[in-house]
């Protein structure tokens, strides 16, 4: 990825073109099982949920947002906290350009450092691009829940991924 594309932490001010990219994923049903575009407001609380140990980045060229990645909490119970949910997007227009992959690769790296173990992301079955991405970055299909979602009006299957961020970890 060229060094003109930056990662940081979102800010409030990008949260709109954060739901622009959102929203293009939701007309292709490969990415997302919101069936509407979203509103600004209706992902404030969700943009609020986000902090210091699960992060929002954003990937920047010349202030305009190509793509983000989030982490959040997986499952909600406190033995759950060292394990994260990632998702990323990337507006339609830098598809291709591995901004993607460098999203990716700087949760890998800094999820460690904000005590998470392990990711785990969530991928409809039949998003083949998504689940070659994750799969490129040594994630594993853990599992499969099939006919989980219905899209229109066809079923489709989640393809649960993980990546234990350490191998050896000591049994406490």
């Amino acid at each position: 990825m060229s060094s003109v594309v930056s990662i940081r932490h979102a800010n409030r001010d990008e949260l709109a073109a954060i739901v622009d990219i959102y929203n293009q994923s939701i007309p292709k049903r490969m990415a997302t099982a919101d069936v509407e575009p979203v509103s600004v407001s209706s992902r404030q609380a969700w943009f609020d949920s986000h902090h210091e140990r699960r992060p929002l980045w954003v990937a920047v060229k010349e202030n305009r947002v190509l793509g983000w990645c989030s982490l959040r909490d997986f499952y909600g119970r406190p033995a759950y906290d060292i394990t994260a949910e990632v998702a990323v997007y990337i507006d339609r227009d830098w598809h291709g350009f591995g901004v993607a992959q460098y999203l990716l690769r700087h949760a890998i790296n800094k999820a460690p450092s904000l005590g998470i173990q392990t990711l785990v992301a969530f991928v409809f079955a039949h998003n083949l691009p998504s689940i070659g991405l994750f799969q490129k970055n040594q994630f594993q299909v853990w599992g499969e829940l099939p006919q989980l979602a219905r899209l229109d009006k066809r079923y489709v299957d989640l393809t649960i991924l993980g990546l234990p961020l350490n191998e050896h970890r000591a049994n406490i």
